[in-house]
């Protein structure tokens, strides 16, 4: 079996359809007491029982099943691991208002998802993990409640302004950002700024270098909280001037804007685990949460992760048989997202050797298949996968495959038959 071109052999798709558990949602929905149907997770309690993060991917931005798979495997951990953060591919500076949420009450939890910037997470789905995090948090001790980070760079609007705020209060002469070059940062995707990248990270290091250098004098004029609260803003806006003012894939050895991004990601979730007293679940795509390279070889968020961590990382994948997904039409990220509909990808595919051993809802853990000799060289064979981001070709999606070594990739696979498109909250 070459390069994913034969058919799973029999002996692979035994052990497959022997090592899978299958998955089914709770009739009581995602809210409220934990429901019997989750007894099908109970397998993962001994899988993760020395797992330090768990990055929960999906193979698209827009299907409700692996959002309602990830709310259960989060409620999971939280209830049976100890988990206290929830750790989200999107915007740092913008989930801190998530988070006062679900920790606090603080706000609205619709407006805060808005806030984040990403129609991905402005979804029905989505905002039902928040009112589960929130209803969760209020039942336990403020040093029990669980967290929720966004650990993206992009899109720091709200650290400028936190910023611009503590400095018209306790340094006016700094003051306003908004008619400095950083102000291209607030809704800057990665790699868009890139010609004026020289101007944008000099005006980043100064900012930070001014919060530091004169942090007794802000913290005499504003409080020592405002001004430790401004410095990390900061950081986070020099993060995002690295991701903005790269050209997307690199030139030489100098890394992308998009290999930066999943850098400054994995050092997020790093930060985050040092902080927490249990284990991290990562939500973020199939691509980042994978331990091998994605997109014609950027360094994955997971890479840095499995070298960092080791076995306590464990990437599950989340892959689907036929459906319907929400992405925008074109990979420009100008059109509002719509329905995409897809059939089987096909039996040379790793969704179609998984559906072909076990149709329905099922779980596997890869780690348990390098025991197997057939399945060890299936593992370290590459496949083929679907891999559909927030937009997609308007034409070829249906034909849009990427290359995977499941047993380098993945730790684990979560396979759904059916997918169907995310609820938009607008």
């Amino acid at each position: 079996m070459e390069n994913g071109e034969r058919m799973t052999n029999g002996e692979v798709r035994r052990w497959l359809a022997e090592h899978a558990w299958p998955l089914k949602e709770p009739d009581g929905g995602y809210g409220g007491p934990a429901e019997p149907g989750d007894a099908d997770l109970a397998p993962l309690r001994e899988v993760l029982r020395d797992v330090r993060v768990l990055g929960m991917g999906e193979a698209t931005h827009g299907t409700a099943e692996f959002f309602r798979l990830k709310h259960r495997l989060l409620r999971f951990l939280v209830r049976d691991l100890g988990c206290t953060t929830l750790a989200l591919e999107a915007s740092a500076s913008a989930a801190r208002a998530v988070d006062d949420h679900v920790r606090h009450g603080t706000g609205d939890a619709a407006a805060a998802l808005a806030g984040l910037g990403f129609w991905t997470w402005r979804t029905r789905e989505m905002l039902d993990v928040v009112e589960w995090l929130r209803a969760h948090n209020r039942t336990v001790p403020p040093e029990h409640a669980v967290r929720f980070v966004g650990i993206d760079p992009q899109r720091c609007g709200p650290s400028l302004a936190a910023v611009e705020a503590v400095l018209r209060a306790a340094a006016p002469e700094r003051a306003p950002l908004a008619d400095g070059p950083l102000a291209a940062l607030a809704d800057a995707p990665a790699g868009s700024l890139a010609a004026c990248g020289p101007e944008l990270l000099a005006a980043a290091d100064d900012l930070t270098a001014f919060l530091e250098q004169e942090r007794p004098r802000l913290a005499d004029r504003a409080g020592a909280e405002a001004a430790d609260r401004a410095l990390g803003h900061a950081r986070l806006i020099a993060a995002a001037a690295d991701v903005a003012a790269r050209p997307p894939h690199g030139t030489g050895a100098e890394p992308g804007a998009l290999a930066a991004r999943d850098r400054h990601m994995a050092r997020a979730v790093l930060a985050a685990a040092e902080r927490a007293a249990g284990p991290v679940a990562v939500w973020a795509h199939n691509g980042h949460v994978a331990s091998e390279p994605y997109g014609g070889g950027v360094p994955a968020m997971g890479q840095h992760l499995r070298a960092r961590l080791g076995a306590r990382y464990y990437a599950l994948g989340l892959l689907f048989g036929a459906g319907a997904f929400r992405a925008r039409p074109g990979t420009a990220g100008r059109r509002p997202p719509r329905r995409h509909t897809v059939g089987a990808a096909g039996p040379r595919s790793l969704e179609g050797q998984l559906a072909a051993a076990t149709p329905g809802d099922h779980l596997i853990d890869l780690r348990a298949g390098r025991a197997d000799p057939a399945v060890a060289r299936w593992l370290d064979t590459r496949h083929f996968v679907r891999a559909f981001g927030a937009g997609v070709p308007r034409v070829t999606y249906r034909m849009q495959l990427a290359a995977a070594v499941p047993g380098r990739a993945y730790d684990g696979l979560a396979y759904v038959a059916r997918s169907t498109p995310s609820v938009p909250l607008d």
